[in-house]
């Protein structure tokens, strides 16, 4: 009889711990999972924060309109290759090959350097010259002009208005009201789609 309670009382123990460890695993799954999401949450956070700047250039906001002066080694450090052969060597890129030269989504254009405000996409136009085409700056101060004669032609140069980087060329064959044609390189641009539009997008997209 003895012997009989004591089998009886080790199943009970091997029993207890058969279900107690499961319950203590589960605990530790749980307890990692909550520490993750904690710790997770402020860097979505921050990225979400930080989407007007851009990571190693600290001039860029699309918010500060101070003027920026660098020097060109300082750009070279802070600029991709392409974005700074264009904007401060005064390169072109090849036509046809910018995304935004046949983009119909609202919002605005933004200088790629600095992150000055230049276009509205409600003044972009179809030009059929290979690269995004405008007809009217965000202000008057958003472009700086300066006469180009390189490569035997008169042409007007269009800088930005804040960092004085290249962005391309304005014509006098656009589209009423301005009869203007503001010829941009794309790589310089950066796009930022309105608020309503991307409501819309994606109330589209549930609907």
């Amino acid at each position: 009889m003895r012997k009989f309670v004591i089998i009886n009382m080790t199943m009970k123990r091997n029993l207890h711990r058969a279900l107690i460890l499961p319950l203590i695993l589960l605990m530790l799954t749980a307890l990692q999972q909550c520490s993750y999401s904690q710790t997770s949450a402020p860097n979505q956070k921050k990225q979400h924060m930080d989407s007007t700047k851009k990571e190693n250039n600290p001039v860029y906001s699309r918010t500060d309109s101070a003027k920026v002066n660098l020097s060109e080694d300082e750009w070279k450090k802070i600029l991709p290759a392409d974005v700074y052969n264009i904007a401060r060597q005064k390169g072109t890129e090849r036509p046809w090959s910018s995304k935004f030269e046949h983009s119909k989504e609202i919002g605005t254009y933004y200088c790629a350097v600095c992150g000055n405000p230049l276009f509205k996409s409600d003044t972009k136009f179809e030009s059929g010259c290979g690269w995004p085409s405008f007809y009217e700056p965000v202000t008057k101060g958003s472009i700086i002009y300066q006469p180009d004669n390189t490569h035997g032609m008169q042409r007007t140069e269009v800088q930005c208005g804040r960092c004085k980087s290249h962005l391309g060329h304005v014509f006098d064959d656009g589209p009423p009201p301005t009869g203007l044609r503001y010829c941009i390189n794309g790589v310089v641009l950066d796009f930022e789609k309105a608020k309503e539009a991307e409501k819309k997008y994606k109330e589209d997209k549930h609907s």
